[in-house]
């Protein structure tokens, strides 16, 4: 399966921040967002904690900076292959696959994510909502484009809930990452078309 490029670091040309983002990401999921320290970050990237505020005023904007990044990156990606697909069955297909890849292929961002919302700043909450919305609304059109008799609360519903099937993947690592990946598009796929 191709692995999507991650939303915080862009391989060997990573910068400096991008390295941050990427070791917070897998020290948050870990241990919790309140349990690493900015030392710990900064042994991570291999700086000094203190060297970490050139590049961020704090960890909670590191956090904000994380999760504003890994909602866009989700927006964008979403509306781009609703954008590009030729019809609905289609549409739908590649949103499920664009989201089990981003999910199998980053379960440290998922889990940080799911799990730290709650430790934003406000103003960051509220940006990471919109844009978490706009992702969820991008679904729904599909859905109901899809899949015949769905309402639009039924659709949102039905997006929020394959949301759930599919982030469960930090957790669930029995077959190998191409069978779970398809496992996951065919009951993905089933879920929806069974809201109908």
């Amino acid at each position: 399966m191709p692995t999507s490029p991650t939303p915080l670091a862009h391989g060997e040309k990573a910068s400096r921040r991008e390295q941050i983002l990427a070791a917070a990401a897998e020290l948050f999921a870990r241990h919790g967002f309140h349990g690493v320290g900015i030392d710990d970050i900064g042994a991570a990237v291999g700086i000094s904690g203190p060297a970490l505020y050139r590049h961020f005023r704090s960890k909670d904007a590191m956090l904000g900076e994380m999760l504003g990044t890994i909602s866009r990156f989700l927006l964008d990606g979403g509306t781009a292959r609703a954008a590009a697909a030729e019809d609905p069955d289609t549409t739908l297909s590649e949103l499920v696959r664009f989201h089990v890849d981003f999910a199998l292929s980053h379960p440290s961002l998922i889990t940080v994510q799911e799990r730290n919302l709650a430790n934003l700043t406000d103003a960051d909450r509220r940006q990471v909502r919109a844009l978490q919305r706009r992702y969820v609304e991008v679904w729904v059109g599909a859905i109901s484009a899809a899949v015949p008799g769905v309402g639009e609360a039924e659709a949102r519903s039905a997006a929020h809930a394959v949301f759930g099937l599919i982030n469960s993947t930090p957790y669930n690592r029995y077959l190998g990452e191409g069978d779970l990946a398809d496992l996951l598009g065919r009951l993905a796929l089933g879920a929806l078309r069974a809201a109908g």
